[in-house]
C-alpha cells in the first residue's frame, strides 16, 4: 500500500519535493516500510552511520516515524528510524502520557537508498506479539532536517497548530492484519 505524507502548513520545504511511504505486510508480524523522498540528497542532513541500535532523540534531526494503535484504543506505540541506522521504539498509555520503551523481538533491519533526485530509507520491522496479529491504524510520518538547520514536518494528516504526529487524528491509515483476506 503506498500513501503520501503532507506537509505541515506551517512549514515551507526548502528541499523535499514530495514523500511518499509504501508499506506492506512481511512475514507474520513483520511489517516492511519504504519512505521515498523527492530531495536532493546533498542539501539533507543525515545523520552519520552509526551501529545499529536503540537512541533516544531521533526526531531532532532527520527521522522517519511510524505509530500504530489498535482501533478504539488509546494505547499506541511509535516507532522511529533514522538514516544513521538507529532506532527508537516506545509505547504510550494515552496522548503523550504513561510513555515507556517498548521491548520488540528483533532490531529493526535500516538500509538507505540514494541518488542525485531521491532518498528512501527502508525499514523491516518486527512487531510485538500484541501488534503481530491485529487489525491497526497507523500514522506515518517525517522529520526532513536540511544542511541549514530548516526542518519541515510530514503525515498523513495535520490536525490544526503546531506539528502533533501523536495527534488521534494522524491515525489516518487501517491495516488489516495479515492473515485476513
Amino acid at each position: 500500500m503506498k500513501s503520501r505524507l503532507f506537509l505541515h502548513p506551517d512549514f515551507i520545504p526548502s528541499i523535499t519535493g514530495e514523500i511518499m511511504v509504501e508499506l506492506e505486510w512481511g512475514s507474520p508480524g513483520q511489517l516492511w516500510l519504504r519512505y521515498n523522498a523527492d530531495i536532493l540528497p546533498a542539501e539533507l542532513e543525515i545523520p552519520g552511520s552509526k551501529d545499529q541500535k536503540r537512541a533516544d532523540g531521533l526526531w531532532q534531526t532527520t527521522c522517519f516515524e511510524l505509530f500504530l494503535r489498535e482501533p478504539g484504543e488509546t494505547r499506541y506505540y511509535e516507532f522511529n528510524f533514522s538514516p544513521s541506522r538507529q532506532w527508537a521504539a516506545y509505547a504510550f498509555e494515552d496522548l503523550r502520557e504513561g510513555m515507556s520503551k517498548l521491548d520488540i523481538p528483533k532490531t529493526p533491519h535500516i538500509n538507505c537508498d540514494l541518488s542525485a533526485t531521491h532518498f528512501a530509507l527502508k525499514v523491516t520491522l518486527t512487531l510485538p506479539a500484541v501488534l503481530a496479529d491485529a487489525p491497526l491504524e497507523a500514522a506515518l510520518s517525517a522529520v526532513i532536517a536540511d544542511r541549514t538547520g530548516g526542518k519541515s514536518y510530514w503525515a498523513l494528516v495535520h490536525p490544526p497548530g503546531k506539528p502533533d504526529f501523536h495527534h488521534p487524528d494522524c491515525f489516518a491509515l487501517e491495516l488489516a492484519p495479515p492473515s485476513a483476506p
